[in-house]
């Protein structure tokens, strides 16, 4: 069965100034796959996730999801997609159930189905026993869980995660691991993730990418990325050193608004 291609870019490029975030970025993600984007602080992930959710416009280039353009068409792709960031997505003042109707009305979901559909993501992601809980009460891992059942109650075609673990114990990590993967398989979810954590890019990931300095270095499957290197016993940690190693200098600006932002995703789910 031939694969269908959910997001493609095309010579995706955001400058600021003189500095170029993101340089003539091209990719591809089929559709039913978990996709990651990796690199070092300050190769450009978050810039490129920004601009594929019509956060920040790019300053040449384009890309499509699901036949929409994010520079001619961003309400329609705004409508097929879901995006978890690092920063809290949930009000810690309201219960799980009172944010997530609360995102089903902001999702234009019909009202005479926003009920069911709270309940299910709920169940779906473990959370009927702390529904009606204040999100300030719950453990980091829950609240991770609970801002991925957001993020699908329009059921979105792709769905975003930046960093879905940081801060996580490993407990906690686990879980939300198990249901992207369920997500993957029961609904045949198309995730497009970044993360720092080697181990679980190779847990989740079908095709990896690995970017340094706003350009795009490798994209292969783990275990393919891991052969390339010719050598027994290769870790994804190697792949990542062996393609971006030559390229790890960044400015210190970017690596400082970067730790600053992770310390403080950390802190709050921890």
């Amino acid at each position: 069965m031939a694969s269908i291609t959910l997001l493609a870019t095309e010579k995706l490029t955001r400058t600021f100034g003189d500095f170029t975030a993101v340089d003539a970025l091209d990719l591809t993600v089929e559709a039913g796959e978990v996709f990651g984007l990796l690199g070092p602080n300050g190769a450009g992930k978050s810039t490129a996730i920004k601009m594929l959710t019509t956060l920040l416009p790019p300053t040449s280039g384009d890309a499509s999801i699901g036949g929409f353009s994010i520079r001619k068409s961003p309400n329609e792709v705004r409508r097929i997609i879901g995006y978890v960031p690092q920063m809290l997505a949930a009000d810690g003042s309201l219960t799980g159930y009172e944010n997530l109707m609360l995102f089903a009305k902001l999702y234009d979901v019909p009202w005479s189905q926003c009920r069911q559909r709270v309940l299910d993501a709920l169940a779906f992601m473990g959370l009927q026993e702390v529904a009606g809980k204040k999100v300030k009460h719950y453990s980091g891992g829950m609240i991770r869980r609970l801002e991925i059942a957001q993020s699908m109650l329009h059921r979105p075609k792709l769905l975003f995660l930046d960093e879905p673990t940081v801060g996580l114990d490993p407990i906690g990590r686990k879980a939300v691991w198990d249901h992207i993967l369920e997500l993957k398989n029961q609904f045949g979810t198309t995730v497009f993730l970044t993360t720092h954590l080697m181990e679980e890019a190779d847990k989740l990931c079908n095709r990896v990418a690995f970017m340094s300095r706003g350009k795009l270095a490798v994209v292969g499957a783990p275990e393919q990325l891991k052969a390339s290197l010719g050598k027994e016993g290769v870790s994804l940690e190697d792949v990542f050193i062996h393609y971006t190693a030559d390229r790890l200098e960044s400015t210190g600006a970017v690596n400082y608004r970067q730790v600053s932002r992770e310390r403080n995703t950390a802190r709050r789910l921890g």
